[in-house]
């Protein structure tokens, strides 16, 4: 992938920042890996299994920097050269005792070594197809039920050379549509098995051009499938799948205005005077830069303005007839001549997200640097000044990177938008219980149902401020616990007379004879402080009172953005056991014979399905 010149703090670890110089990361990798295992920033291990059909040494060098980078402490294990399918499928010794979180299978066209022979019958070209797809088949499905874990699969790049030449794309013989068809069968598969992560080598090789990816002397030298160079590009676009799957993904993009979204300065061209539309090049240019805009939001992206200037000449910018973007589609809009890294660390509070979760837009290089250097947290991409290369890093820079996209992530923009409807109506009151009797709040809780998981574990994954544990969950374990008798795994929805919140929060217990342990509680921060968290501990006990439990324990382990429920479990009377030097708590609840349940506002509706 392209890099562009760019300013950083002058870190050896700027290199691996998007847009980066892949020659720079080859070349500096053992002094990156040295920095970064210098840093004492906590970090979720994770073991992954690297399975290739060709050489995979530099690939897990390269993963590895960026996996340490994102906040993962990788610990791999390599099959031997193209023993991919041998070890999935029968010498699984190794591979089960290395105990797989993820396994990555790094296949490539290379690997297609039965390809239709030109003059085929049609019925010919289909058995060899449907016998290609399902030896993959057979490994994503033996990696979920013997190695419980979930497959990262890539797809297949088109081939170096056509026999047929343009008849290779339409032919059913032709080697092209061979792929193509391929391609398209495994996007079928992981449509419907969320245990398969398909990693786009296909739009990865179009990028850099086939006659750049592939190198014939590096791959009979040293069996590499693609060129040396665009190692760091794949290594980076598995990285942010793994990051994605645990809750790495960036959530918020944050927007400047003048030149970034319409061309020109509005506060002195005003409304006519802006670049936008179909008129002009330049207008046009950023009319596409919206649309993207516009689509990131619909997929879930919450997007924020940040822009100097007078709010009333900012606002205005969207009445414009051409404008793709309205007012409405922010969650929140800081339109001042305040600093905007001050702004952008507002932004966060405001969305209740950390600063470590946006990404910043600026057509400016001097305000790019401020923020880099004011509100370090935030991704302050080197974007350029054109719209067509905010477009560019945006796609490519994967900060968005998603492994399934949920009803919640296509509704979130709109539930942001409602909850600035709920802090209105908020203000009207004085008495804060009165507010909250006035949303009519109605919650659903009930044990794990098939239709929740993908959304449960993406819950799991995602949520870091309230969450008493910040244990990740893959969907498979989601899976097994919501089909294990001993524990008693609950969720939340809810809604009130401004919407639909979605399903909010999880609420797992593990029962050991008369004792029931807290393993996950977690709540999104869009529903602080509305009694959600009482209503599901309420629900909690009860389930555990059926069990016969008589004590509930529960431990509190910090990091560095979960303080606000340091106290959670004090605050409903639990008691504290033990602290350690690591600030990490154990506390217990001794059910009393006469339990009442918490007091809140929610009406509960009544649940069916649960377990005795």
């Amino acid at each position: 992938m392209d890099s562009e010149t760019k300013k950083g703090t002058g870190s050896v670890l700027d290199v691996l920042d998007y847009p980066f110089d892949p020659a720079a990361i080859l070349k500096k990798k053992l002094s990156i890996k040295k920095e970064l295992l210098n840093s004492t920033a906590p970090r979720l291990e994770k073991r992954i299994a690297v399975l290739g059909g060709s050489t995979t040494n530099e690939i897990v060098n390269i993963l590895e920097l960026f996996l340490l980078k994102i906040g993962i402490k990788p610990a791999f294990y390599e099959c031997e050269y193209g023993k991919y399918y041998e070890e999935i499928m029968f010498d699984q010794a190794a591979l089960k005792a290395f105990k797989p979180d993820l396994i990555y299978i790094h296949t490539t066209s290379r690997d297609l070594t039965a390809f239709p022979s030109i003059g085929d019958r049609p019925e010919t070209v289909s058995d060899l197809r449907a016998g290609t797809f399902n030896r993959y088949r057979s490994l994503w499905e033996t990696a979920r039920d013997v190695f419980q874990c979930p497959v990262i699969q890539n797809n297949f790049e088109l081939p170096q050379y056509r026999p047929l030449g343009s008849l290779d794309f339409s032919a059913e013989y032709g080697r092209t549509n061979f792929i193509q068809a391929l391609n398209c069968d495994f996007a079928d598969y992981a449509r419907t098995h969320n245990s398969l992560i398909i990693n786009d080598i296909f739009y990865l090789s179009s990028c850099v051009g086939l006659d750049n990816w592939y190198d014939d002397r590096f791959w009979f030298s040293y069996k590499y499938a693609m060129r040396h160079q665009y190692i760091p590009s794949l290594a980076y676009g598995v990285a942010q799948q793994i990051g994605a799957m645990f809750g790495f993904s960036k959530k918020c993009l944050v927007l400047d205005l003048d030149n970034t979204l319409w061309g020109g300065i509005i506060g002195e061209a005003g409304l006519r005077g802006i670049q936008i539309g179909k008129e002009t090049p330049l207008g046009e240019a950023y009319t596409a830069f919206q649309q993207h805009v516009k689509e990131l939001g619909r997929r879930g992206v919450i997007l924020a303005v940040c822009s100097k200037n007078e709010r009333e000449n900012a606002l205005e910018g969207f009445t414009h007839p051409d404008t793709v973007l309205k007012a409405e589609d922010f969650a929140d809009f800081r339109a001042n001549w305040e600093m905007k890294s001050a702004n952008i660390l507002e932004i966060a509070k405001s969305v209740n997200i950390g600063a470590d979760s946006l990404v910043f837009i600026d057509d400016s290089p001097a305000e790019r640097e401020i923020v880099r250097a004011q509100a370090s947290q935030v991704v302050v991409p080197e974007a350029g000044s054109e719209p067509q290369t905010y477009m560019r890093v945006l796609d490519r820079g994967l900060f968005f990177e998603s492994v399934a996209l949920s009803e919640a992530d296509l509704q979130r923009n709109q539930q942001y938008l409602e909850n600035r409807a709920r802090e209105s109506a908020e203000a009207q009151f004085q008495d804060y219980d009165s507010f909250l009797k006035s949303l009519e709040m109605r919650a659903e809780i009930a044990e794990f149902e098939p239709v929740y998981l993908d959304r449960i574990a993406q819950l799991i994954n995602k949520t870091n401020q309230f969450n008493l544990t910040t244990k990740r969950r893959t969907l498979t374990e989601v899976e097994q616990i919501g089909s294990d008798p001993s524990y008693i795994p609950l969720y939340g929805r809810l809604k009130d007379k401004f919407g639909d919140n979605g399903l909010i929060s999880i609420l797992i217990g593990r029962s050991e004879g008369t004792d029931l342990h807290i393993d996950t509680w977690l709540m999104s921060c869009r529903v602080l402080k509305r009694g959600m968290e009482a209503a599901m501990l309420n629900a909690l006990v009860e389930r555990a009172i059926a069990r016969r439990v008589t004590r509930i324990l529960g431990d509190y382990i910090p990091t560095s953005k979960n303080k606000m429920v340091a106290e959670l479990l004090s605050s409903f009377g639990f008691e504290l056991i033990s602290k350690d030097a690591s600030g990490r708590t154990s506390w217990v609840y001794r059910i009393p014979s006469q339990w009442s349940p918490v007091t809140h506002q929610i009406a509960i509706a009544q649940s069916t399905g649960a377990r005795p």
